[in-house]
C-alpha cells in the first residue's frame, strides 16, 4: 500500500505513511520540546517509527489547514495538544505508521498485522460473549483486538480492561463497522463506532466519540 492520506470530512482527517528515515529538515515543524524527546530515543527503528508517526500526524493537519501545534502525552499516555486544540491518536505496526486527528472529539487509531497467535491469546482480552461469535480466523480475531485497541486509545483512561470493560456487539470479517461500548467503569459508559479497514496482511481502525 502506498502512503495515504484522507480526508474523512471537515473536521477530522487520517494519513497512513510507510515507516522509513527522514531527513532532519523534513521534521523541522517538530516543537522543541518533541526534539528533545526525539534526541533520547536511541534505538533506531523505534526513531523511525516516532518521526513517522509525525509525519503522518502533520500531514493529516496539512489536510484540514490546521497549523501543528506539537503534542505532548498525560498522566494516562495520551496523546494532547500543546495549545489545548483538537485531539489525536497515533499507532504504528510492521512497516506502516498511521495518525488520526479530529478538530472538536477524541479520536483512537490502531493498526495490527494479522498473525495466527492472537487466537491462542484470544482469551486475554475477549469475554466469552464475544467468543462465541468470533470464528477460529487470526483476521476476525485481529479485528476485534484492534477495535478495542482504538476504543481504549479514544476514551483514554488508565485502568480499562479489554476482556472485562470493552464489549463489542456481533460482527462477521467483511464489515466496515464494528459496534461496541465501554462498561462497568468509573467512566460514563459510552457507545463507540469503530470503522474498519484492511490491507496487505493490515488491520486499521479508529473512532471518535
Amino acid at each position: 500500500m502506498l502512503t495515504k492520506i484522507e480526508k474523512i470530512d471537515a473536521y477530522s482527517a487520517l494519513a497512513i505513511k510507510i515507516i522509513e528515515s527522514h531527513e532532519e529538515d523534513a521534521i523541522d515543524f517538530l516543537t522543541f520540546r518533541e526534539k528533545l524527546s526525539l534526541a533520547n530515543i536511541s534505538h533506531p527503528e523505534k526513531k523511525e517509527e516516532w518521526v513517522t508517526a509525525r509525519v503522518a500526524i502533520w500531514e493529516a493537519l496539512n489536510v484540514l489547514k490546521v497549523r501543528y501545534p506539537g503534542f505532548h502525552k498525560d498522566e494516562h499516555g495520551k496523546s494532547q495538544s500543546m495549545n489545548g486544540c483538537g485531539h489525536m491518536s497515533l499507532s504504528h505496526t510492521m512497516g506502516f505508521a498511521s495518525a488520526i486527528y479530529h478538530r472538536k472529539l477524541p479520536v483512537g487509531i490502531d493498526m495490527d498485522v494479522v498473525r495466527d497467535k492472537i487466537i491462542r491469546i484470544g482469551p486475554r482480552f475477549l469475554a466469552d460473549s464475544e467468543l462465541e461469535f468470533l470464528e477460529k480466523d487470526p483476521l476476525h480475531y485481529t479485528m476485534a483486538w484492534s477495535a478495542k485497541e482504538s476504543i481504549f486509545k479514544c476514551e483514554g483512561k488508565r485502568g480499562i480492561s479489554f476482556r472485562e470493560n470493552i464489549r463489542l456487539q456481533p460482527f462477521n470479517s467483511l464489515d466496515t463497522i464494528i459496534m461496541g461500548q465501554i462498561q462497568g467503569t468509573e467512566f460514563a459508559d459510552r457507545d463507540y463506532s469503530v470503522h474498519v479497514r484492511t490491507f496487505d496482511d493490515v488491520v486499521l481502525t479508529y473512532t471518535t466519540w
